[in-house]
């Protein structure tokens, strides 16, 4: 009889559906509801460096004098941060472990290896099965060099890892200059499992208020193509297990995502249009083609249509479209 079990980042999970870091996952109830629902694991909503910076008094020493927080985080932060957050995140872990049986991965958002990095041992000792590192500061200053940005992620990620025994995931931007050559030096350091891609807040602008505007939150189901490319490329040259996300929509993505050699899939936006029905959904199609292509488990068929797989590779390498094009001329 087929089942959804897959392997991710050391973990056994239920079935490959993930629910990501957002806030579907920032309680205790809404957790308990996702396992009824049928997701395989959840990450937590992410708390970010800022936040543990700014409840450790550490962020007053900008040259403001003023405690300073990164544009992206303004969504997540209030003016001051809950005095016991770092207590009420703790809690959130060791909660939900004694009444959930799914694996509970804990996600900080981070953009530097400062003093916060204490805090993942203390998820450890909170009984967290995993932790997510968010890798992202969108590099928009033309001072810092790319080098030295990608080595001072390199730098956290080898910092955390050396700090907890518990599995380490990153989850990435594709805001790189070699994508695969960074994705290489990742699986080096140590991590279990690597999750592309991160999706982050976009502006928009308001052509009749004429102002900056936020928009583009959601993901749509045309979003999958860059994950799909990369896992592609990717999972049978690398020895980490990838994790897609943006994107999933459909049982149909689930599916291809799987063949590209990912382990599992991370999903929010489908939850917040669809409601907790759609994992079910999501997971009843997964079933229905593995016992129409008569596959018994997911490890049958996960990256048989990787780059490293196929006779003809370079169909996940061509970047060029325009011989496409011929199909829609008249």
């Amino acid at each position: 009889m087929a089942n959804l079990a897959t392997k991710y980042a050391g973990l056994t999970l239920s079935s490959p559906i993930i629910a990501s870091s957002s806030g579907l996952t920032d309680s205790l109830n809404h957790i308990i509801e996702l396992e009824k629902a049928g997701v395989g694991a959840v990450v937590l909503k992410s708390i970010f460096e800022e936040e543990i910076l700014m409840e450790m008094d550490q962020v007053k020493h900008q040259m403001t004098g003023k405690p300073y927080v990164f544009p992206e985080t303004m969504d997540y932060l209030d003016e001051e941060p809950h005095e016991d957050l770092i207590r009420a995140y703790l809690r959130l872990i060791s909660e939900s472990k004694k009444v959930v049986k799914i694996p509970i991965i804990a996600s900080i958002n981070c953009i530097s290896n400062q003093k916060w990095t204490y805090l993942a041992q203390e998820i450890e000792k909170a009984g967290a099965d995993a932790l997510e590192l968010n890798l992202f500061n969108l590099p928009s200053t033309t001072e810092m060099p790319a080098g030295e940005i990608e080595e001072m992620y390199l730098e956290i990620v080898e910092k955390v890892v050396s700090l907890v025994k518990i599995p380490v995931t990153i989850k990435l931007s594709h805001y790189y200059t070699a994508l695969g050559q960074m994705l290489l030096k990742y699986s080096k350091t140590k991590v279990k499992g690597i999750v592309l891609f991160n999706r982050y807040y976009s502006p928009d602008i308001d052509i009749n208020a004429q102002e900056v505007s936020g928009s583009f939150v959601l993901s749509s189901p045309s979003d999958i193509a860059l994950p799909l490319r990369w896992i592609a490329l990717s999972s049978g040259n690398l020895k980490v297990d990838f994790a897609a996300s943006t994107g999933v929509h459909d049982g149909e993505s689930v599916v291809k995502l799987l063949l590209a050699g990912a382990s599992a899939v991370q999903v929010a936006t489908v939850i917040y249009k669809n409601g907790l029905n759609s994992v079910s959904a999501l997971n009843d199609f997964v079933l229905n083609w593995m016992k129409d292509k008569n596959y018994q488990s997911i490890s049958e068929f996960q990256g048989k249509l990787n780059y490293k797989s196929l006779n003809n590779p370079a169909s996940w390498e061509r970047s060029q479209f325009m011989r496409e094009f011929r199909h829609f001329v008249k």
